[in-house]
């Protein structure tokens, strides 16, 4: 995972995202400051020509909800083609970790007020023992409910990953979202600038056992319906949600979102269902998609991925740049019909 971090706030840089001092300062607290001058001055700008025409989108499929693929015939992928709104096409990738916060663009979002569900800040023992940190909601209606594990991206436990577990909890999910950073006391202790640092340098191990002692929390609340579990995570957490699958046998469905890949011998490990989700010009992640495509057909398991085509890295997270409407409500229904179906249906 540390990997993935550094070759992206390089593309970053090289796409003029990032400016000199940025990289350098991200990359610091990833490799230390000789290697990351050394990697900012072994890269240069990438000078993008100006558009002469717009983009001709893809034809959008009669449906956005990707077919179930029954583990013995080959996976198939999706391809959606939305309009882009404020993200430009372009094969730029998202600066998650400086990019300046807004507040939510999508009316989707889901105050801690609503009436329909309970949300609040909870602690559990993590990996090894440690006291982790998490926001907790889930419908405010009597019952038990399948839940689900959130994954941040390299900011942290923001506000906006708060609001996806409130979107969770109002389409009658329970939903945890784990902080990576709570051994540094939590997201909101650490400098915005270090949190890619310290995650980059944390073992996925460790990251992903703090999941999985999410998920023995969930267990013992009598309002978790028992055996329903699913985890959806978004850039950096997209490729945490991979590497949970791989280890968490108890999940039944994963929806990483523009995730770089598990290590691929670890796939037959893997018993989840899992859609995956990409940004159709996120040229350095969707690289990674025929070799995953791959060893998930070999390993007859159920996979599905939709490439959200006109759309950047990180279209999902209504307070960035690369927000696209379209692509995000889409995703989103997808995303939902796929745990309907393989978390509460299974």
């Amino acid at each position: 995972m540390k990997q993935y971090l550094i070759d992206e706030f390089i593309e970053d840089y090289q796409h003029g995202q990032l400016t000199r001092r940025q990289t350098l300062k991200l990359l610091t607290g990833l490799v230390g400051a000789a290697s990351a001058a050394a990697l900012v001055a072994a890269c240069a700008p990438v000078v993008q020509p100006a558009p002469t025409t717009a983009p001709v989108p893809t034809a959008v499929p009669a449906t956005n909800v990707p077919t179930v693929v029954p583990t013995t015939i080959p996976t198939t992928a999706a391809t959606v083609a939305p309009t882009p709104t404020t993200a430009a096409a372009d094969p730029t990738v998202a600066t998650q970790a400086t990019a300046t916060v807004t507040a939510p663009q999508s009316n989707a979002t889901v105050t801690a007020g609503d009436p329909a569900i309970q949300a609040s800040a909870v602690e559990f023992p993590g990996s090894a023992g440690a006291k982790t940190m998490g926001y907790l909601a889930r419908p405010r209606a009597d019952g038990t409910f399948a839940a689900i594990l959130v994954c941040h991206e390299n900011r942290g436990l923001t506000e906006h990953i708060r609001d996806v577990a409130r979107r969770f909890a109002k389409a009658g999910y329970v939903a945890l979202a784990v902080d990576l950073l709570s051994r540094q006391g939590g997201t909101d202790k650490v400098d915005a600038s270090g949190v890619p640092g310290v995650l980059g340098n944390t073992p996925p191990t460790q990251m992903v056992g703090d999941f999985a002692a999410g998920l023995a929390y969930l267990k013992q609340q009598p309002f978790v319906a028992q055996g329903q579990y699913g985890m959806i995570g978004f850039c950096f957490g997209g490729g945490i949600t991979w590497r949970a699958a791989t280890q968490i046998a108890e999940l039944r469905a994963a929806a990483p979102y523009y995730g770089p890949n598990p290590p691929l011998e670890d796939v037959p490990k893997i018993q989840a269902a899992v859609l995956a989700h990409y940004g159709g010009n996120d040229s350095r992640i969707n690289a990674g998609i025929p070799a995953v495509e791959q060893a998930m057909k070999q390993n007859n398991k159920i996979f599905e991925y939709v490439i959200h085509q006109g759309t950047n890295h990180a279209f999902n997270n209504d307070t960035g740049a690369n927000y696209n409407a379209q692509a995000a409500q889409a995703a989103w229904a997808e995303t939902l019909a796929w745990f309907d179906k393989y978390v509460r249906g299974a």
